[in-house]
C-alpha cells in the first residue's frame, strides 16, 4: 500500500519531459513549463500542484492520503499526499493529473 520516497521519485521522473531540481528542503519535479510536484523524502510526502477541482477529487477519493496544503497554496489547489497512506495506482493517477496541468500548452495555429 505505501509508496516509498524513492518509488515516488521514479514515478514522477517517468513522466514525459519530467526533470528534478532542488526546491528548498524538497525536490521539485518539473515539466519544461512549471513544477508539478515537490517531494520531501524525510517527511514522506509529496505535494501535487493541482487546481481546486483536482484537489477536491483526490481528497474525496483517498481522504487518508490526500489533504490540501495549509494556507494560500492549498486554496489554489496544492495538495499534500502522505506516501505511507497512498496506493501506488492512486499516486500514479495524481502525478499524471498534476503533470498534465503543468505540461506546455499547445501552440495555436495561425
Amino acid at each position: 500500500m505505501a509508496v516509498s520516497p524513492d518509488r515516488a521519485r521514479a514515478l514522477a521522473l517517468a513522466l514525459p519531459a519530467a526533470t528534478e531540481a532542488p526546491h528548498f528542503h524538497r525536490t521539485a519535479f518539473r515539466t519544461p513549463r512549471k513544477t508539478f510536484a515537490t517531494l520531501d523524502p524525510v517527511a514522506g510526502d509529496i505535494n501535487l500542484m493541482f487546481d481546486p477541482d483536482l484537489r477536491d477529487h483526490f481528497c474525496e477519493r483517498a481522504p487518508g492520503a490526500f489533504s490540501p496544503v495549509p494556507g494560500g497554496w492549498g486554496r489554489m489547489g496544492a495538495t499534500r499526499c502522505d506516501l505511507a497512506s497512498v496506493e501506488e495506482a492512486v499516486l500514479v493517477a495524481a502525478l499524471n493529473a498534476a503533470h498534465a496541468l503543468a505540461a506546455p500548452k499547445p501552440r495555436k495555429r495561425r
